[in-house]
Parts: C-alpha cells; sequence; structure tokens
C-alpha cells in the first residue's frame, strides 16, 4: 500500500480532527527523524497510522484487544482509551499492510512509551506531543526542545511533563511511563560515568 493510499484509507476511518492530527504527527515526526538521522520514510508511516485505532469508540477497544490476545493490565482496564496504541500496530498489520517492527513498536508505543524505546519510538512519542495542532501552556518550549535539545533531552521533557500533568489530574500513572524516564535517565547517567 503507498502511502497516500494509506492516507485515503484512514481519512475515511477517522473523524476529521484526528486525521488532521495524524498528518500533523506524520509531518512532524519526518522533521524530527531528519533531525536525528532516522528513516523519515518510517517515522512519516508510523506517525500518520499512530492513532488508527482511533476508528473505535472507547467503550470497543477492551473488546478490540482481547480479540487480537492484547494484555490488558489494570491501568487499561481503568483508563481503556491506552489500549489505543496496542491496538493501532495490530491494525497497521492487519489493514494498512506494515510488516516494519520498528513501526509497528513505535505505534505500539507513542501513548504511554517504555524501557528501551529506539530513536523511532521517541519520535513518535514526542511528535504527537508537540503536532502544529496541539496548543497547551507549555507546547512551545517543547517545540522549542524539539529544534534545539538532544532526543533524550527532549524526550526526558516530555516525559516529565506528561508525569506531572497525569499526576497533577489525579489520574494512574503507567508503569512504563515511569520505566522510559527512569530507563533514560539511567542510560546517561552511566555514560556520564564512561
Amino acid at each position: 500500500m503507498t502511502y497516500e493510499e494509506m492516507q485515503a484509507k484512514l481519512k475515511s476511518r477517522l473523524k476529521p480532527g484526528r486525521y488532521e492530527h495524524s498528518l500533523g504527527v506524520a509531518e512532524t515526526a519526518a522533521f524530527l527523524a531528519g533531525r536525528f538521522q532516522v528513516s523519515e520514510e518510517k517515522a512519516r508511516i508510523a506517525g500518520l497510522l499512530h492513532d488508527c485505532a482511533r476508528q473505535y469508540p472507547n467503550e470497543q477497544l477492551p473488546a478490540e484487544a482481547a480479540r487480537r490476545g492484547i494484555a490488558i493490565g489494570p491501568v487499561e482496564k481503568a483508563m481503556p482509551l491506552l489500549l489505543h496504541a496496542y491496538i493501532g500496530a495490530e491494525l497497521a498489520r492487519e489493514e494498512y499492510g506494515i510488516d516494519d517492527e520498528e513501526i509497528c513498536r513505535a505505534i505500539y508505543r507513542h501513548t504511554v512509551g517504555g524501557r528501551n524505546m529506539t530513536a523511532l519510538d521517541k519520535i513518535i512519542y514526542f511528535a504527537d506531543m508537540i503536532e502544529p495542532g496541539r496548543s497547551y501552556p507549555e507546547v512551545e518550549e517543547l517545540r522549542r526542545l524539539s529544534r534545539e535539545a538532544s532526543l533524550d533531552e527532549m524526550v526526558l521533557e516530555g516525559l516529565s511533563r506528561s508525569i506531572i500533568f497525569v499526576a497533577s489530574k489525579g489520574h494512574l500513572l503507567h508503569p512504563d511511563t515511569i520505566a522510559a524516564r527512569n530507563d533514560i535517565l539511567l542510560k546517561n547517567s552511566a555514560e556520564d560515568l564512561d
């Protein structure tokens, strides 16, 4: 399937605002990929398809996950919307013909992150936070980091702000988000010792 065919299929399945968001993430991801020497093609595809499972209503996500054998942890059970990332990785394979594990993994990880994130994982996670349609108080600072900071510095700040925001709302913190942040801190502190 060509990129244009993926766009057309996605456009037919998502609400217009979600589709526009997906286009914004795709272009932001391609920019970041160019900056950090990662495949722009993979970043653009992962960015485009990252929310493909948002075609399902939230209440349908647990059934879609179960149908695909995707484990539903206690945090996902309490917040089913998180399942869209995991289901999206499967939908990318099933409906868009994506057989590249790097792309599918970046889609899988785009919402909560995780340990040992690849550069592509980090790019999709961060592109989702700063695409041009996003509007919240800290977004301009994060966009500045996307132009000036290292990949790990940028993503660490994104993870930290996400954790603070979610905690301030009284919501559950996903253990993968905390693991992703700790992983970057531990990796960088080990490099500082070398």
